[in-house]
């Protein structure tokens, strides 16, 4: 199988910077896996890389779609393995770098999906349900189903499938042959580091960014499922929240708690191999990257 290397972790942890500099070091082109950073126009809320800080390293699934349209996981992987087969092809080295747990795993694992069409009449009903009660409604047609009971996008479409009467059972064929580098800090440097990260994105005009997208005509509900940065700078520029102050510690401590799920997620994964970030993290990976 092709070799690829993937960059994933937390919020805040430093991959995109440490992506650019093994892909610079290695010949390689990036493959962004974020759910966010695939629309246009969403970049200071979701920490899109700017082009300076590319280093002229190409950057791939990085403003696919316009925000409103639909774009699913099966979307995400489609589109990852043309642009990582296309990077062998170019004899250049490709590099997954992400903190999207399931467009991580969508692709090292190979998940097998369904080419039958979302029925979003139906999504909009399962939406009604809290996650426990459609993991119930899962077990009654597949009591020996395998999917984790918290992964309320993959029960939400296995539902999906049922109801269309699409009895494909899904599994894994991975097609690459993975080195997994894992990004994070410990919880106090981690904390400080979102808050700071934070602030710079403020400061830079976030809040304006989202002011932009609604009096673009993006609406209120999409932004809001989008989550995090999108979702509480919506509801303050909405007047849900009363405030910037409150909505600034809201969102910090969102983000804090995304972190912590986003590391129970990677750390199910014991084929990743975590680098000391306060000990010459590009050391690390190049000396993994070259074992490998």
């Amino acid at each position: 199988m092709d070799k690829l290397i993937v960059v994933c972790g937390t919020n805040a942890s430093g991959k995109s910077g440490l992506g650019v500099a093994l892909a610079q070091r290695f010949g390689g082109e990036i493959v962004s896996a974020d759910s966010r950073q695939v629309f246009r126009g969403l970049d200071l809320g979701s920490g899109k890389i700017a082009p300076e800080e590319m280093q002229g390293v190409p950057h791939h699934l990085i403003d696919v779609c316009e925000p409103g349209d639909f774009f699913s996981m099966h979307d995400f992987q489609r589109m990852a393995y043309e642009a990582i087969d296309g990077i062998v092809a170019r004899g250049r080295l490709p590099f997954l770098v992400g903190g999207t747990g399931l467009y991580v795993a969508c692709v090292t694992e190979g998940y097998v999906m369904s080419d039958s069409p979302p029925d979003l009449e139906y999504r909009a009903y399962l939406e009604t349900f809290e996650t426990p009660e459609l993991y119930r409604m899962l077990l009654k047609a597949i009591p020996d189903t395998d999917v984790e009971p918290k992964n309320r996008n993959r029960v939400m479409r296995l539902l999906e499938k049922l109801h269309a009467g699409d009895d494909h059972i899904p599994h894994n064929a991975p097609r690459y042959d993975c080195l997994k580098l894992g990004v994070t800090w410990d919880r106090e440097t981690l904390k400080r580091r979102i808050d700071e990260r934070l602030q710079r994105r403020l400061d830079a005009g976030m809040i304006d960014e989202v002011r932009g997208l609604i009096d673009r005509g993006v609406s209120v509900e999409f932004l809001k499922k989008l989550g995090l940065e999108y979702r509480f700078i919506t509801r303050y520029l909405t007047g849900e929240i009363s405030s910037r102050e409150e909505m600034t510690e809201l969102l910090a401590t969102a983000i804090k708690q995304f972190a912590k799920r986003q590391m129970t997620w990677f750390r199910r994964d014991r084929d990743i191999i975590w680098l000391d970030m306060e000990n010459d993290p590009v050391g690390q990976a190049c000396r993994e990257i070259d074992k490998y």
